[in-house]
Order: C-alpha cells, then sequence, then structure tokens
C-alpha cells in the first residue's frame, strides 16, 4: 500500500478497546498537551464541558488529583506535578524522538547487577523498554543506534554498555524484536479512528491512545521497517490535534 493510501477495512475492524475517558484521563490529556500545563479552574470547567464532565465532577476529580499527586493547586490554578512533568517530556519525545542517520552500529546494553528484588527488575525493564530497547535474550537488549537520548542516571551502575554488529540481517533481527507487523495495524486502525471520529470525546478517547502507541513506537531506521509504517502519520495527526486543542483551550482563556 503507497504511504498516502487510506487505512484498509481490515484494519478498521481491529478491536481498539477504546473506552470512554474518566475525568481524572480528560484533565491529564488536556494538561499534558498544553506548555506550560496548567489551568485555571475555571478554564479546566470550560474545556472539559465538551467531553460531557460537569463541573461537580471535574472539582471532585481535582480534589482527588492533588491528594493522589498528580496535580499541584495554587490557589485557583492546578498544573501537573514533577511526576507527570516527567510523563510530558516523556509523551513529547515520543511524539518528536531526536534521531540521527544510522549507519548500520546497534546499541547493545546487558544487565550486570546480580541479587535484585523482583521489584526492582522489574523497574529496570520498564526503564529499558521505554529507553527503546527490545530483549534479545534474558538480559541482554538491543536496538539500532539511530536515536539521540538522554540515558537515565545510575543504568551504569546496573549494566554495560556495548556498540555491535549483528552478523543476522537487520530486518531480520528488528523483526524478531518487535511485533512490527501488529503495530502498524493497529497504528492504521488508530488513524482511521481518529480521523474518521466527530465527537469531541471519541476523538479524545482515540487521540490519547496514539500517545500510547507512539510510546510503543520502537522509532526504528526507515530501512528496517514495514512498507506503510504508519508512525510519521500519526504523529502528524496527533501533533495537529494538540494544536487545536491548545488554540480552543487558549481561545477561552480570551473571553
Amino acid at each position: 500500500m503507497p504511504n498516502n493510501a487510506s487505512p484498509q477495512a481490515d484494519d478498521v475492524e481491529l478491536e481498539l478497546e477504546l473506552r470512554p475517558l474518566p475525568a481524572r484521563s480528560v484533565v491529564l490529556s488536556l494538561l499534558l498537551g498544553l506548555h506550560p500545563p496548567e489551568l485555571p479552574v475555571k478554564e479546566l470547567v470550560g474545556a472539559v464541558e465538551p467531553f460531557g464532565i460537569a463541573g461537580s465532577t471535574l472539582r471532585a476529580a481535582l480534589s482527588r488529583m492533588v491528594a493522589a499527586g498528580d496535580l499541584r493547586r495554587a490557589d485557583t490554578v492546578y498544573g501537573l506535578s514533577e511526576r507527570l512533568l516527567e510523563r510530558q517530556r516523556r509523551q513529547d519525545d515520543a511524539v518528536h524522538p531526536e534521531t540521527l542517520p544510522w549507519d548500520g552500529d546497534w546499541e547493545m546494553v546487558v544487565v550486570t547487577a546480580t541479587g535484585r528484588g523482583p521489584a526492582e527488575r522489574a523497574e529496570l525493564r520498564t526503564e529499558l523498554t521505554r529507553l527503546r530497547l527490545a530483549e534479545l535474550r534474558e538480559g541482554v537488549w538491543l536496538r539500532p543506534a539511530n536515536l539521540r537520548r538522554a540515558l537515565p542516571d545510575g543504568l551504569d551502575e546496573v549494566t554495560d554498555r556495548y556498540t555491535a554488529r549483528p552478523d543476522r540481517p537487520a530486518r531480520e533481527l528488528a523483526a524478531s524484536l518487535w511485533p512490527l507487523d501488529a503495530w502498524a495495524a493497529t497504528g492504521r486502525a488508530l488513524l482511521a479512528h481518529v480521523t474518521g471520529a466527530r465527537k469531541p470525546s471519541d476523538r479524545l478517547t482515540g487521540f490519547a491512545a496514539v500517545v500510547r502507541h507512539l510510546l510503543a513506537d520502537p522509532v526504528l531506521p526507515p530501512e528496517l521497517l514495514p512498507a506503510d509504517w504508519p508512525g510519521e502519520r500519526l504523529r502528524a495527526v496527533y501533533a495537529d490535534y494538540r494544536r487545536e486543542l491548545a488554540q480552543d483551550v487558549r481561545a477561552r482563556e480570551g473571553r
């Protein structure tokens, strides 16, 4: 299928399981798309109204979110907490990842720490996955060396890092490390959903799923991807939607 083709019907029929977002998720989706990520409560009431959330429901959700450490409050202004600011940075990176020309090298990260508990091992796996690495075998993680991103503090204490040139064909290796065809099919189904949705709540739900999907994009060099990879199209439509939401919110502020 050419890159500018419309999503096919079989992709659209995928089970996306897109459920309506609760008030908390709507607030977070709105704030995560704003820079700076904060709004007065009066503007939040107007911003969530198109998504079917009443003012009383919003205020109850805001109180719970402040208590849970999701939001910080200064007078009548609510903003993302430091923990959620880090999530916003990850989301921004997912929409605009910094890539490098690929020369065939691969990053290899080998876990060397021993005697760690299940929680610590799970946390490390999550961190390595967030760095868009994939596990070749237990403790050995790989990806093409085409990403520019900061590595977390402390990673060198539990891993060794190498530059590798696997003998296995690169496309074959990439296909064994990531479910590329499944990711692409879901991506095309999401594109069909968000471009066809008309209700504000359906659009927001769809774009929230787009963000989650982009966080799982391995961001491989183009030569390692299947044909009609939808990653860039997903990024483009989400960037347009985020600008649209921000413009709507700022327009309300000016009224």
